[in-house]
């Protein structure tokens, strides 16, 4: 028998009835022989709505008291979930995160997880127990205060578990088949991909797509463990998400596809090769592009007559970076008949006041003339493997939106992604396009969103 870490996403506990059917699947893994340790995120929109509990009471709620506010939902999943498991004839416990060993530092909203010491959780195992975990938070080592991991928290917490647990494999759960080639909200005629690489995945996350945060997948490839991407509205087989070939299908095949579930399947369960080779030819090399990814939550500051001379530049960056903005994108052009260039960047909309500030405050010591802010933009990114040794990509994605009348204000490339930024209101469009020049529409739909967010 195996041991198994599951996550399940807001949408999948996000009433009685979605507790009930999560607990169902749960079950089928616990009275079949194997271990099970579930991670679960706060019932629908609870965070949200905590939150704005929050401002409704003050503008600046104290991080460590939001802390401890927001992990309140969690704590409520695991209870419900618990409760329901027991009365399947389960015997479940729930745990808080710094009752399951996750350690982090002190930073609240945005802690990291500095070790697991899942004991309490082993115990549970050993005693034939479901442990139920409440994902989006641990304790801090010096304070002892309770923080949250931030956004996608949750997956992060379940990757870490089973990395401290070695599990056989991670379950994220969520209201979508898979990952997809695009967001199936936008194009309608994505993909399942039913494998991926985590470098590939990484950069799809950190670009825009949702369906795992970069944290996890970073923390998955560094500690060997193997994602696997399904919806918990279905039994269909999902995507895979790892590095190591023979890892990509759990050794006891009820752990991949329980039993109970084969009949909603829309073929019989798969192989290690029904997988890999699914959506290609036999003997055919993989495809260039893996999927396409979105972002409108970006910003972009541009300033201008930055004197060009030596250490200018580093000192803007200086100051961007003390006041925690995180930067993502970054052009600067030639310099101008009065020795002046003009730097633009890109951000997180969330970060851009403090950027703001801290660059105005920087004026006389960097001594541009002007800073402006575009709120207005969206980025869309290519991401595939097979670009490395692939020519005409860059070519193929200029062209279709040219051809769109999309213009491009912004490129960054590496070698498994190019990326442009656009104006946000034809960002959907420029989705489409791209996903339809490079060969990736289905000829029927493959995807559901089955609760209506993606997670």
């Amino acid at each position: 028998m195996s041991l198994v870490v599951q996550k399940y996403g807001g949408s999948s506990v996000a009433d009685a009835a979605s507790v009930k059917r999560v607990a169902d699947r749960i079950a089928l893994y616990a009275k079949a022989g194997h271990q099970v340790v579930v991670v679960v995120s706060a019932m629908g929109d609870t965070t949200d709505e905590l939150i704005d509990l929050a401002e409704q009471v003050t503008a600046t709620p104290p991080p460590r008291e939001l802390d401890m506010l927001l992990t309140a939902g969690e704590r409520i999943s695991m209870a419900v979930l618990s409760m329901a498991l027991n009365d399947l004839g389960v015997d479940a416990r729930a745990y808080t995160g710094s009752q399951a060993g996750v350690i982090t530092d002190e930073v609240h909203g945005k802690a990291h997880i500095l070790k697991v010491t899942p004991g309490r959780i082993q115990d549970a195992l050993d005693g034939g127990s479901v442990a139920i975990v409440a994902g989006f938070q641990g304790v801090s080592h010096t304070t002892k205060d309770i923080t949250t991991l931030g956004r996608g928290g949750s997956d992060t917490t379940a990757v870490a578990l089973a990395a401290a647990l070695e599990a056989d494999v991670c379950e994220i759960y969520s209201d979508v088949d898979g990952v997809f080639t695009a967001d199936p909200r936008i194009v309608p005629a994505a993909r399942r991909v039913p494998y991926i690489s985590c470098e590939e995945m990484l950069e799809l996350a950190a670009n825009g797509a949702k369906i795992l945060m970069g944290r996890s997948v970073e923390y998955a490839r560094r500690h060997g463990v193997p994602l696997h991407v399904r919806s918990s509205f279905s039994g269909r087989i999902g995507t895979l998400v790892t590095d190591q070939a023979d890892r990509l299908v759990p050794v006891d095949p009820d752990l991949t596809i329980p039993a109970a579930e084969v009949v909603h399947l829309d073929a019989g369960r798969p192989s290690k090769e029904d997988i890999v080779h699914s959506n290609r030819e036999e003997g055919l090399e993989a495809p260039i592009i893996s999927g396409v990814a979105h972002d409108s939550s970006e910003g972009k500051i541009t300033v201008v007559e930055v004197p060009d001379i030596p250490g200018k530049a580093a000192l803007l960056f200086d100051v961007v970076a003390s006041s925690g903005a995180n930067i993502d994108m970054i052009v600067q052009n030639s310099s101008t008949v009065d020795d002046t260039v003009a730097i633009s960047l890109t951000l997180p909309e969330a970060d851009a006041p403090a950027a703001l500030a801290a660059i105005e405050r920087a004026r006389e010591t960097i001594g541009y003339r002007e800073v402006r802010y575009d709120d207005q933009i969206g980025k869309v990114s290519v991401v595939g493997a097979g670009m490395k040794s692939s020519p005409g990509v860059s070519a193929t994605l200029f062209r279709c939106l040219g051809e769109a009348g999309i213009n491009i204000d912004m490129i960054s490339t590496s070698e498994i992604r190019i990326s442009v930024v656009t104006d946000v209101h034809r960002l959907d469009d420029a989705v489409r396009v791209i996903h339809s020049a490079f060969g990736m529409d289905a000829d029927q739909t493959e995807a559901v969103v089955y609760g209506g967010t993606g997670r």
